[in-house]
């Protein structure tokens, strides 16, 4: 990102910042790509880890901190639990080459990512941005992240609460052999 100085000149060096934003977004998106290219489910779920942890770094570029810690805490933590879990308990050992002797996914898998990203910038290039003022942003802060989950999204909590709840009972209850309490 071009900075002018304080005598006006441009300056075309990088900053720390914009490093740390090309390191995380050049990692998360090579993480996302290994999630999807790896053969072995586990393999994939660790990659999937390190895409929570790179996503949260951007979000502490953005002085997002609670939602960084968030990210960190509920993604990274326990839903990859969760994740490594369901594979460990389904105890596929054969790897899954998907992408052998599967032409239609070779092509069109690209070709549909090409789509959607033309689509993306089309609208991107005709939607004019409105202004915010800047006490109308979001800060990222706990009063702002936990106001609305308390108020207008209580029962959309608490009904996912009780569908995990009911979600760990059945695996516990399928995983149980025969004779063990």
């Amino acid at each position: 990102m071009p900075i002018r100085s304080a005598n006006g000149r441009i300056n075309e060096r990088m900053t720390v910042v914009d490093s740390l934003f090309l390191f995380f977004s050049v990692a998360l998106v090579l993480s996302a790509v290994m999630v999807i290219v790896s053969p072995h489910a586990v393999v994939s779920a660790l990659y999937l880890t390190l895409v929570f942890i790179f996503t949260a770094g951007l979000y502490i570029l953005l002085q997002a901190f609670f939602l960084a810690v968030l990210q960190i805490l509920v993604y990274a933590g326990a839903i990859m639990v969760l994740f490594l879990f369901v594979i460990m308990l389904l105890d596929r050992r054969a790897p899954c080459r998907w992408w052998s002797r599967n032409l239609p996914a070779l092509v069109g898998g690209p070709m549909v990512g090409l789509t959607f990203g033309v689509a993306v910038w089309a609208t991107l290039k005709r939607t004019t941005w409105p202004e915010v003022a800047p006490e109308t942003l979001f800060r990222g802060d706990l009063a702002q992240v936990m106001t609305p989950v308390f108020t207008r999204f209580l029962l959309p909590v608490e009904i996912t609460g009780l569908l995990l709840l009911a979600a760990t009972i059945g695996v516990v209850v399928l995983t149980r052999k025969e004779g063990q309490p």
